[in-house]
């Protein structure tokens, strides 16, 4: 039997394979078998709704007017976003915008200047 490796997030050593995906049990980590696949072990590949990989300190510009949950504010097509923090979740880049504060924006609507 072949040795798998250990999960790449949690360490466990229990991994198994489905598909082209090895799987944790422990922690519900998915990564590719293949080495040329886009997410590597420290962890997912960010990119831009171009396609250019963005890197934490990155600036971006928004692609689309974006309204502000629970506020009258709009985030305008063009706003310029300096030194980007990548995070995981639903929104990935978590940021701070002149005028309007701290806030999480999602990689499709921005692209790397």
């Amino acid at each position: 039997m072949s040795k798998l490796p250990n999960c790449s997030k949690c360490g466990s050593e229990y991994t198994y394979t489905d598909g082209t995906m090895y799987i944790c049990p422990e922690c519900a980590h998915e990564w590719p078998q293949d080495a040329n696949a886009q997410a590597t072990d420290e962890g997912r590949v960010f990119k831009d709704a171009n396609g250019n990989v963005l890197q934490d300190g990155d600036t971006v510009t928004v692609i689309k007017d974006l309204k502000v949950k629970g506020s009258s504010l709009v985030v305008k097509v063009g706003t310029k976003v300096k030194n980007i923090r990548l995070i995981e979740g639903d929104h990935d880049i978590d940021c701070k915008i002149d005028g309007i504060g701290p806030m999480q924006l999602k990689t499709e609507f921005v692209k790397k200047v």
